[in-house]
């Protein structure tokens, strides 16, 4: 450490004399400067006196100013000790730091690590810089205003290389708004990259300062890195007739409004937080190989893991839809798993006129004709027990073998005209008449509590299905209908509470004929054969035996969906949403789960100031968990249209105050370019702050201000 020695208290006024001898461990040469040039630079700096003879500097002058000098050498000595070498740019910065009495020191600054990469170490330089880092570190959001040249960009984006080094985010997405050609790239030659490369020249040019050229095509291809206009970005988007799934049913999402509660991955509402028409897209089809498919555009976002991913621990990772074309098998094997819901989805609950479990054994061996007694057909008499329990004023009566009749229970003092209650229950449900091909779940209990559902399809499974063994695999669950209706409505209750279900046809002609008291009967309609997994917890059948033998074999295992095709589906007309679920997901068509926020991403908008408002809105919402967004602009800046209003002028009024957000701003001080660049920033800003009658003037659009001869 340097030793430094101060003469007697002076007079006021009088000058005083500090005298620092630097260790001999610290060269001269370098906290001087070959040829002295930046002990030249600290004798401009102050008003005082600097001599050097040997290891000793004196410094003489007016106190304020010696003791300032003095504190300038000690800091030059710690930057030396750190390794980071002295030029005259952090000779300026150290002083104007010292001269703004800031609670942090110069060397501290200076030698703050961000990223070192290809040979060089990225550093803030001036105060404003480390702030600024200091917030991105703190924030998940952080706006960094200020002019051309002070490193907003810069050092943004080696706060997300780092990030993504650390592993503390999965990919790094950098935007800015192609304002320049009206975000209408369309006339341009050449393909996307090619139209929008010069708007996103900036961001290029950054990133192949701090990550191998080489790896950059890799990284992009992989996802890892993407780089696009933020027209391009905002376009993760669905059809706008394509369902999804809310409290009341299924909507078009291009019916859905800001406020509205769609359902989440638990089953759970949730809002939606905002909606952007996105216009006309390339869509493509997502098939799952359990039949379940829903429409997109290539940039969709889905949450999906690989087996490597699972066998290893890893999170689920979200990638696009374009991401996964061409890379759907990894050894014949189906590559990427879809997430299924978590919970069972809760709907309201809705008063039914017949106990679900009971119409679910008449859906499944009942007949409900209306003009004869409602009758049920059973080899196991406890079913027959269970209904007459579960149907108020209704007597099941043993016919004889496996038929049982519904009689109503007659009370003293009722005419004989009364309605059968099964029946009266079957006529409101629009039941009657239908037979064993036309059966179908009304729609009062397909979209009733998770209880009324379950035990609708317990009854089903326990008149028409059952469990099925198979020698080394885990006991899958069996259901056959000859009503397509009916095979549609058990596969929605499956998926409804979690489970996944595959179908398939059993084709009457030509099936050999079964046998029916001695005779043959043929079969009349097709068979419809759902295979059910449900998941760990969800108890399928009530019947003992089916129970018994469902558990013996080990239960149904763990359902799984895995995404099978994708092809391309011609334009449509595109909007997307973003929710307030944690995790982002959203349930669309057939129970899929996907989303279109970004989660675990580091995400820089760059040239903010070209945003419209909407725009900054739509970009702000996009906010997934585990995200950090940086936002970068200069006011005096704008492209827009005239009479346009910058998003990045009226942001700060409505976002300042809100937890985690930080406004960071830089000036002409912290501009790290060319000095002259400082230069002609202020020289613009003098000329903003005059009256608009000079500026006229100055132009030549107004009259000159006389001149002095």
């Amino acid at each position: 450490m340097a030793e430094s020695t101060q003469t007697g208290a002076a007079p006021d006024g009088a000058p005083t004399q500090i005298k620092i001898v630097i260790p001999d461990d610290h060269s001269m040469v370098a906290l001087l400067g070959s040829r002295d040039e930046l002990l030249e630079v600290v004798e401009r700096a102050f008003d005082s006196d600097v001599h050097v003879r040997g290891n000793e500097i004196t410094i003489t002058g007016r106190p304020e100013e010696t003791d300032l000098a003095a504190k300038l050498f000690e800091e030059l000595l710690d930057l030396l000790k750190s390794g980071t070498p002295i030029t005259p740019d952090a000779i300026e910065r150290s002083i104007a730091m010292l001269r703004a009495e800031t609670a942090e020191r110069p060397a501290e600054v200076l030698t703050l690590d961000i990223l070192s990469s290809r040979g060089r170490t990225i550093r803030p330089k001036t105060l404003n810089q480390k702030h600024y880092v200091d917030a991105i570190d703190k924030h998940t959001i952080v706006f960094g205003i200020g002019p051309a040249g002070t490193g907003k960009t810069y050092l943004a984006m080696a706060k997300a290389v780092k990030a993504l080094q650390a592993k503390q985010v999965n990919r790094i997405i950098l935007t800015r708004p192609a304002v320049e050609a009206g975000e209408r790239l369309g006339f341009l030659p050449g393909t996307l990259y090619e139209k929008i490369d010069p708007y996103l020249r900036p961001l290029y040019d950054a990133l192949h300062d701090m990550v191998d050229p080489d790896s950059i095509p890799r990284l992009m291809a992989a996802g890892t890195i993407e780089v696009a206009p933020l027209a391009y970005m905002r376009g993760r988007a669905q059809p706008t007739f394509m369902p999804v799934l809310t409290p009341d049913g299924w909507r078009p999402i291009g019916d859905l409004k800001v406020g509205d509660l769609v359902v989440g991955s638990n089953g759970e509402p949730t809002p939606v937080l905002g909606v952007y028409p996105q216009g006309e897209k390339d869509i493509y089809r997502v098939s799952a190989q359990d039949g379940a498919w829903t429409l997109c555009c290539g940039e969709h976002l889905w949450t999906v893991r690989t087996a490597s991913d699972k066998r290893r621990g890893k999170p689920w990772r979200v990638l696009e839809t374009r991401e996964m074309i061409g890379n759907l098998r990894a050894a014949h094997a189906r590559r990427y798993e879809l997430p299924l819901l978590t919970a069972p989805v809760q709907y309201p609950e809705r008063e039914v006129p017949l106990d679900p479990y009971a119409l679910g054994l008449l859906l499944g061996d009942g007949r409900l004709t209306g003009s004869t007694t409602p009758s049920f057909a059973t080899n196991d008499p406890g079913l027959a027990v269970a209904l007459e329990e579960l149907l108020p004023g209704v007597e099941v009566r043993h016919r004889g073998g496996v038929d049982y009749v519904l009689n109503r229970v007659a009370e003293p003092g009722q005419v004989i005209t009364i309605a059968n209650p099964v029946t009266a229950a079957a006529r409101e449900l629009g039941l009657c008449g239908t037979r064993s091909a036309t059966r179908f779940v009304p729609e009062a209990y397909l979209h009733n509590s998770a209880e009324v559902r379950l035990a609708l399809l317990q009854g089903l499974l326990d008149s028409d299905g059952g469990p099925v063994t198979q020698a080394g695999r885990t006991c899958r669950i069996q259901f056959t209908t000859t009503s397509i209706l009916l095979r549609d409505d058990v596969i929605a209750l499956v998926r409804s509470l979690g489970g996944v279900a595959y179908t398939r046809r059993r084709v009457a002609e030509g099936r050999r004929p079964g046998r029916a008291k001695g005779r043959d009967v043929g079969y009349r309609s097709d068979a419809h054969i759902v295979d059910i997994r449900l998941p760990e917890g969800i108890e399928p059948f009530r019947l003992a035996r089916k129970a018994e033998k469902y558990h013996a074999a080990g239960g149904g295992g763990r359902p799984m969906r895995f995404i099978d095709e994708i092809e391309p589906a011609g334009r449509e007309e595109c909007v997307c949403i973003q929710v307030a679920a944690e995790d982002s997901l959203y349930v669309t068509q057939d129970y899929l789960l996907t989303h279109n926020t970004l989660n675990d991403s580091f995400i820089i908008l760059d040239e903010a100031q070209n945003t419209s408002p909407e725009q900054m809105k739509m970009f702000l919402t996009r906010l997934g968990f585990g995200s950090k967004v940086v936002i970068t602009g200069d006011v005096t800046q704008v492209d827009l249209p005239s009479g346009q209003l910058s998003g990045l002028r009226v942001v700060q009024d409505i976002l300042e105050g809100l937890d985690d957000i930080s406004f960071c701003t830089l000036t002409s001080k912290d501009v790290v370019r060319h000095k002259l660049v400082s230069a002609i920033v202020d020289a613009y800003s003098r000329y903003d702050a005059q009256p608009d009658h000079i500026k006229q003037g100055a132009s030549g659009r107004g009259p000159r201000k006389p001149r002095g001869h």
